[in-house]
């Protein structure tokens, strides 16, 4: 098994590719925290996971409930080898000038602002233990952009470059960061990208990948497995897009 003995943590993982990450890490041999704003979610799907997981609730945009969710991990696992900076959230596609600015600020704190509060909260255990893995969920919407999802947009965009930042910094440190710009999924979030869900709509959509099919939670978790595990040791700093080929 590709992660046996590792701990992983696991944001927004109640659901989509979050859950699907946790899923795959631990048929694999990892023991999985997953963290989510929805504690009941997160307790089913930490039962279906099984393997010695543990669901812990956390809104991912605030310090202290960040740090308290990487304690609780912690003390239940010893310790963390990888954290999966999946969370995330978008305003409905829309005009960018109708994006209330209450919804412009959460976009940025989930989406960005919590990645910062992360590495505060687990980069120094990281260091202390002489190593880690920091995998960031980026997106194709931060290397070719759709219209009418311009902030949701420049997170992603800051995302992927923010993972390039963080390699360069932390590899001293033996800590690898990566990042995955998937392509739109059978998520909870595609209705919001789209505006509406309509036939119409999904197909206007999935006509813009050349593979012919949105991303699902197993691609991204695939690709995940991979840049989590010791096969990529020479990785750092990687944008790599699951995409279906939208982005060439």
């Amino acid at each position: 098994m590709r992660l046996q003995g590792k701990t992983a943590l696991v944001t927004g993982s109640a659901q989509g590719f979050g859950l699907g990450i946790a899923e795959t890490f631990a048929r694999e041999g990892a023991k999985v925290a997953l963290v989510d704003l929805n504690g009941a979610a997160a307790k089913e799907a930490a039962a279906k996971v099984g393997q010695g997981s543990i669901a812990l609730a956390c809104d991912v945009a605030k310090g202290a409930e960040v740090e308290r969710a990487v304690k609780e991990a912690i003390g239940a696992l010893g310790h963390i080898d990888i954290v999966v900076n999946n969370a995330g959230t978008s305003h409905r596609n829309q005009p960018m000038l109708d994006v209330s600015e209450e919804e412009y600020d959460r976009v940025f704190a989930v989406n960005v602002k919590s990645i910062y509060l992360m590495a505060k909260a687990t980069v120094p255990h990281m260091r202390g233990r002489g190593g880690g893995v920091i995998l960031n969920i980026g997106s194709t919407a931060g290397i070719r952009p759709r219209p009418g999802l311009a902030w949701y947009n420049a997170t992603k965009g800051a995302v992927n470059l923010l993972s390039k930042s963080m390699a360069v910094e932390l590899a001293p440190d033996r800590i690898r960061v990566n990042c995955i710009a998937p392509v739109a999924g059978e998520t909870p979030l595609l209705a919001t990208f789209m505006g509406e869900d309509t036939p119409e709509k999904r197909a206007a959509f999935k006509a813009t990948i050349p593979w012919g099919r949105f991303s699902t939670p197993e691609d991204i978790a695939n690709a995940a497995l991979f840049l989590c595990s010791d096969e990529s040791e020479m990785v750092t700093g990687a944008v790599l897009t699951v995409d279906g080929g939208r982005c060439i």
